[in-house]
């Protein structure tokens, strides 16, 4: 029954988790609030914070699952992608630990972990599956094939949903992290109050660089004529721009889903703890006959147990890498 402690740390949160034999046992998220000053991530100061939190959260993750920390076989840990600053702190943690235990060490992609996520616990999806991974800085559609077999066979071309998402919290004036009270307005709107534009991009990648273009162009305007606008109408708005974000990407995802004869759907990433994508997804497949899936709010975001189940289900393979392995900002999936 291998123990393994996991840790998460390439943009700003630190994250440690302990799983043993596939079953989660703790998940610490220690999340950081400096960079709501400054309207979006500051690396340098996110990787100063990693270094305060990455000791506290490893010793509550130990505490919470109640193993000590000679009870561990090995450790994985994000090797990108990410901030390098960010990711170097956890990779230098998770080499010094495994190196004075004399433990193995497991290299994870965060991209592939977000996909893994939904392997946490008792609701798994079957291979083949198609898993939409949305997050801040990647939109992508991802054939799995295997638990390490995975293929992109869609995404992005310039921004994520993400990043639209943000960007138009920006644009509305609200506080940073805005994804999150998008969802929160949205829920009180009109989706249908006002209609953005769906980008003809052809196959199955996206695109989210027009949209955002729009959105400014459609506040400005509506702004030049009416000062409060935005504070008039922010419920109405932020519907809108969730419904068309939401849209874009459940078409994409239906046409892949169409295309490889696919019947278990999964989403994943940060983006897929918004309410609308989720519901979204449900009314998709419900719809079409098909099965969805969606990790838990806590595995939705960066976390350390998505990268746990990742390093366990490479435990037995037995794939695990030497004291020279390096962080890497960016990291092919």
């Amino acid at each position: 029954m291998p123990v393994i402690l996991a840790i998460e740390s390439s943009c700003d949160e630190t994250s440690a988790a302990i799983c043993a034999d596939g079953v989660m046992l703790s998940n610490v998220i220690a999340n950081q609030t400096i960079h709501e000053a400054y309207g979006g991530v500051v690396p340098e100061l996110a990787s100063r914070v990693h270094q305060q939190n990455i000791v506290p959260a490893v010793q509550q993750a130990l505490l919470n699952a109640k193993v000590n920390k000679n009870d561990i076989d090995a450790v994985a840990f994000t090797r990108g992608p990410g901030l390098l600053g960010s990711l170097l702190v956890g990779v230098s943690f998770a080499k010094a630990f495994a190196l004075a235990k004399n433990l193995p060490l497991i290299e994870v992609n965060h991209m592939q972990a977000h996909v893994l996520a939904h392997f946490i616990g008792d609701n798994k999806p079957r291979f083949p599956f198609l898993c939409l991974t949305v997050s801040g800085g990647h939109t992508q559609i991802v054939l799995v094939k295997d638990y390490f077999d995975m293929e992109v066979i869609g995404q992005t071309l310039d921004d994520a949903a993400g990043e639209a998402m943000d960007k138009t919290s920006k644009i509305l004036g609200l506080p940073y992290p805005g994804g999150p009270l998008i969802d929160k307005y949205a829920r009180l709107g009109n989706a249908d109050a006002y209609k953005f534009p769906e980008p003809q991009i052809p196959g199955l990648d996206f695109s989210f660089s027009g949209l955002k273009t729009s959105i400014l162009y459609f506040i400005r305007d509506n702004t030049a004529r009416n000062p409060d606008f935005v504070q008039e109408n922010l419920n109405d708005i932020c519907a809108s721009v969730e419904k068309r974000i939401a849209t874009i990407l459940l078409n994409k995802l239906e046409k892949a889903a169409l295309e490889y004869n696919i019947q278990d759907i999964a989403l994943a990433g940060g983006v897929s703890a918004n309410t609308g994508l989720r519901l979204g997804l449900q009314a998709l497949c419900a719809k079409r006959g098909w099965n969805a899936f969606i990790p838990k709010m806590e595995y939705c975001t960066d976390n350390a147990a998505m990268i746990a189940i990742a390093g366990y289900h490479k435990y037995l393979k037995g794939d695990f890498i030497g004291q020279d392995v390096a962080p890497l900002a960016r990291m092919p999936f």
